[in-house]
Formats: C-alpha cells, sequence, structure tokens
C-alpha cells in the first residue's frame, strides 16, 4: 500500500490534473453535443435513451477488464492508445449521420474512458506522499468537476453557433491531453517499469480481493445504495425546475451548477480534515455522515416555493458529496495494495455508475406516474433511510477493524506504515 518514495511529485499531479480536467470536459461536450443533435433530428426519447446507455454500460461492464489492464500493463502506454483511440472516434462522430453508428461510436468514445479513469486514479497516490494525498485527490477531482462543468456550457455554445461537428472536432483534440500527459508524466505503475525511480523489477499483483476486505465493502456498497436511492433526482430535476417552479433554462443552470461547484469547494474544504483522520474507521463513519447530509439537501429541496432558493440547499449538498468523494478516494488509496489499486478503482467506479444507471431508469418510470414534487421529496426519504440502514454494517465495520488491530497499534503507526515503501519500490 505504497506511496511516493521520495518528495511528492507535484509536476505529475498537475500534468494528471489537467489531462483529467481538458479530457473530462471533452467527455461532457460530445454527450451534450449528440443529445441536442438527436433532439433536433427528432429522435425520440428511446435514441437519447440509448445514447446515455451508451456512454455509461461500458464503464460498468468492462471495469473487470479495464482495471486489470490498468495493473498490468505500462500506464504510458495506456493512457497513449486510449487518448488517440478516443481523438479517433470523436473524429468519426463528427462525420458520423446515422442515430445506430452515433450510439456505437459513443459506446466505443466511453470504453476508453473505462481505461483511462483508473489509470489516473491509480497513478495520484503513486506520485505523492501518503501526507499529502488528499490535497493532491482535491486538485484531480477540482479539475473533473470544472470539466463537467464547462463541457455542457460549451456543447450549447458550439452547436448553437456552428452545429454538432466543431463541438466534436473540438472534442477530439481535447482527447491528445492524455496523450501530451502520458508522455511527460513520469511517474508510471503497471507492466514491467516500477513506479518510482531506481525501483527494482515491478512485482505480480498479490492475491488480492475486495470483497476481503469489510470496510471498502461497505463503503462501496453503502455509496451504491445511496446513489441508486437517490440517483432518480437527475431525471426529476429538470420537470420540477423547469416545469414545477416555472423556471427558465438559465436559472436551471444555474441550480444545476451550485451542487457542481458544492463537489469543489468541498474537495477543498475536507481534504484538510481527511489529513488529520488517521483513523480509516472515522474517515467511513465521516463519509456516511457527509451522504445523509446530501439526502438531507434533496429533501430539503422538495418544499422550496421557488427555484432560487435551490442554490444555497444545493450548494450544501454538492460541499457533502465533495467531502465524500476525498474521503473515499483515499480510503482506497491507503487500502489496497498499489499493484492492485487500477483494479479496485475501476469496480469502485463501476458501482458508484451502475447504482446512477438503477436510478435514471427509476426516475423515468416514476414521472409517467407522479409529479416532479413529491418525487423529489420521495428521493430525499429513501435517501434518508438507506444512510440509516447502512449505518449498522459501518458501525460494525469499523468495530471489526479496529479489534483485529494490534494492541499496540494507533491510526499514527498506521499511517506511517503506509508512507513507508514496499521494497518492490
Amino acid at each position: 500500500m505504497s506511496f511516493a518514495s521520495g518528495p511528492s511529485r507535484w509536476p505529475d499531479v498537475w500534468l494528471a490534473t489537467a489531462a483529467r480536467g481538458v479530457s473530462s470536459c471533452g467527455d461532457f461536450l460530445a454527450a451534450s453535443a449528440l443529445t441536442l443533435a438527436l433532439q433536433s433530428a427528432g429522435a425520440g426519447g428511446l435514441a437519447v435513451s440509448g445514447l446515455l446507455l451508451a456512454a455509461t454500460l461500458p464503464l460498468v461492464a468492462l471495469a473487470p477488464l479495464t482495471g486489470r489492464l490498468a495493473d498490468r500493463v505500462d500506464s504510458r502506454v495506456l493512457l497513449v492508445a486510449a487518448g488517440l483511440g478516443q481523438a479517433a472516434i470523436c473524429l468519426a462522430l463528427a462525420y458520423a449521420g446515422h442515430p445506430g453508428l452515433v450510439i456505437v461510436l459513443v459506446a466505443l468514445l466511453a470504453a476508453g474512458l473505462a481505461v483511462t479513469q483508473p489509470v489516473l486514479a491509480a497513478l495520484v497516490p503513486a506520485m505523492v506522499r501518503a501526507e499529502d494525498l488528499p490535497r493532491a485527490g482535491a486538485l484531480n477531482q477540482t479539475a473533473g468537476t470544472l470539466g463537467a462543468l464547462a463541457g455542457p456550457a460549451l456543447a450549447g455554445l458550439l452547436v448553437g453557433q456552428f452545429g454538432t461537428r466543431v463541438p466534436l472536432l473540438v472534442d477530439a483534440v481535447s482527447y491528445l491531453a492524455l496523450v501530451v500527459a502520458g508522455l511527460l508524466i513520469r511517474t508510471r505503475r503497471g507492466g514491467r517499469r516500477p513506479t518510482a525511480p531506481g525501483a527494482g523489477a515491478a512485482v505480480a499483483p498479490p492475491a488480492w480481493r475486495f470483497r476481503s476486505d469489510p470496510l471498502l465493502l461497505v463503503m462501496v456498497g453503502s455509496l451504491a445504495a445511496v446513489v441508486a436511492a437517490v440517483g432518480a433526482i437527475n431525471v426529476i430535476e429538470v420537470f420540477f425546475i423547469r416545469e414545477t417552479l416555472h423556471s427558465s433554462t438559465t436559472v436551471y443552470g444555474l441550480v444545476t451548477g451550485a451542487w457542481t461547484l458544492g463537489i469543489v469547494l468541498g474537495g477543498w474544504l475536507f481534504a484538510r480534515l481527511a489529513r488529520r483522520l488517521t483513523d480509516d474507521g472515522a474517515l467511513l463513519g465521516a463519509g456516511l455522515v457527509l451522504l445523509g447530509g446530501c439526502c438531507l439537501a434533496v429533501l430539503a429541496s422538495a418544499v422550496v416555493p421557488a427555484a432560487w432558493l435551490l442554490v444555497p440547499i444545493w450548494l450544501v449538498g454538492g460541499v457533502g458529496n465533495g467531502g465524500d468523494n476525498v474521503f473515499n478516494n483515499l480510503l482506497l488509496a491507503r487500502r489496497v495494495p498499489e499493484v492492485a489499486r487500477g483494479r479496485a478503482f475501476a469496480i469502485f467506479g463501476a458501482a458508484v455508475q451502475g447504482a446512477g444507471m438503477g436510478g435514471y431508469l427509476i426516475g423515468g418510470l416514476l414521472l409517467e406516474v407522479a409529479a416532479p414534487r413529491p418525487l423529489v421529496a420521495g428521493c430525499g426519504v429513501a435517501g434518508v433511510l438507506v444512510v440509516v440502514a447502512a449505518a449498522w454494517p459501518v458501525r460494525r465495520a469499523v468495530r471489526a477493524e479496529r479489534s483485529a488491530r494490534p494492541a499496540a497499534g494507533t491510526g499514527r503507526e498506521r499511517r506511517a506504515e503506509l508512507a513507508t515503501p514496499t521494497p518492490s519500490r
């Protein structure tokens, strides 16, 4: 479970951060531009749903394969190959006309993302010392969040001015950021090359399984359950804000952007706290409390009479979301052996994204039989109930974790142990 053996390599962190931000902006730019194009071309809801499914399903279905690739193949090779492949796919998308071909190409684009996500996520802990990981994780999360925020806005501007082809060509160029980062980042993992300079030959991945760590298993299970319970809000919110609260598209963008801004603020705010929480059980418990805060924010939003009141509520909810992301990434980096981190991050992402897909489906079905406001309240209540139900397994896992420690062991000693490089590094 090693981190960087010497000083933190911040130039590598900034390169990875920039690559994630630019490529994330490209991901959302393409998705938004294609959705607008399908709608403008008169495609029905089935085609739009197919597009969204194609953009998400590979991230879930390919996780076992891409996680192992991230651990066993040189990270530079994967970033360069995936970046070039995604750029070529986007170039093809710019000239694709048939909706069926568009959906196939979007699925291939998502397959590339299924590779690059665990590669970048597993590289960051190898770049920094243990005590610097919360800050590095917050930087990486901020870049991804800002890219997700800028992509749809840029898509709306470019599609309105130039049509679909120009934003897709811009997106193709954005994926070259992964190629540049892959070539310039000195930290490498996977394959035969050691992560740290001067280390010996890489070792084979240990016999590590996600289910063998009860703390991580509870973390992923509770988060996925909450996402499935509350995830329908992502489908319901546009109808709630635009139809129930009679707001403009500008207000809708402001409200949804408030949650995204909160994620950025929460990442930096809780990165400081994460450095002090050396006990993994405390991190898990704090993350569950933040998830409860997110669900309460959704529940509170159901009673607002005007859309502008959602802005401070969702800002607070986003702060909790961002803090929980930091805690989860730190737990994974601390507890997973370095050579298995790619697989761990891929499994984690697949569980959350799969739960989100379930939420989307539930939201679409419920809108056929109920009004948006009670559905928003129902999402909040469901989320709170899931958090309450998860408190017992979380408490049990934390107790088991603490009872299994040696009597003399402390959180500070555990952290020192994690910061010490393994012989192979």
